[in-house]
């Protein structure tokens, strides 16, 4: 499934749950066309979200929607078939938990997933050499998972303009995503530096108005992505 980018995916982890409904369709009305699932297990993050139950929900709810869903968890070879079966239609794993991560995204494709690996803020992407021409997707952690609302990390900026040089030595096509205090003020430089997927919970979900945060925020990645050489 193709997208033009730069692409935003709200992170369904800073809605209202009670209006889940409402505001998934605020984002339909405003032209989101991806949406971010985080999971979390209460072990490898210190939180617990919702499991494939939540995301068949979505996905019965959004069903043209593309569901990006982000597994923060131990033992994720566990765990894939059932969120490919609830209509996942990328899942990312983190570095960190896959001993044997070839194999683990081998497993995702085989579900007819497109794949991602993510990264936490204190791992180096050099440990991706190995996989980046096997993924997708590269997810950059830019704040320690677990909570929504954390402030940006900003050694992300590096991150970022590191993948997308290797992507284009490489002559690779994996999407380059960043996740955590994503919002107006650092927007246009991520896309500046190589983002393609920007990943944004508070600053769509707390705002007083959801579509006119998502317009905002797509005025910021546009402008980043005007400025790219």
């Amino acid at each position: 499934m193709a997208f033009e980018t730069p692409i935003l995916a709200p992170s369904l982890l800073a809605a209202d749950f009670t209006r889940l409904g409402e505001e998934i369709n605020q984002c339909l009305s405003s032209n989101i066309r991806w949406l971010h699932c985080d999971i979390m297990d209460g072990h490898f993050v210190p939180n617990i979200s919702y499991g494939p139950f939540i995301v068949n929900a979505v996905c019965r709810a959004a069903p043209e929607t593309f569901l990006d869903v982000h597994l923060m968890i131990e033992n994720p070879d566990q765990y894939v078939d059932a969120f490919a079966e609830a209509g996942a239609n990328l899942i990312t794993v983190h570095y960190e938990t896959c001993p044997h991560l070839h194999r683990t995204i081998q497993h995702i494709k085989s579900l007819g997933c497109q794949t991602g690996v993510a990264i936490n803020p204190a791992t180096s992407i050099d440990l991706l050499y190995p996989i980046l021409p096997d993924v997708d997707m590269v997810l950059v952690m830019s704040v320690n998972p677990g909570f929504g609302g954390q402030s940006f990390i900003e050694s992300a900026f590096q991150k970022v303009y590191k993948l997308n040089a290797v992507r284009k030595q490489l002559n690779l096509n994996y999407l380059i995503e960043v996740d955590g205090g994503v919002q107006k003020k650092n927007a246009t430089e991520l896309i500046r530096k190589g983002a393609d997927v920007l990943v944004a919970g508070s600053s769509v979900f707390k705002k007083e108005s959801i579509p006119n945060a998502i317009q905002d925020l797509r005025a910021k990645m546009n402008a980043g992505r005007a400025d790219m050489v």
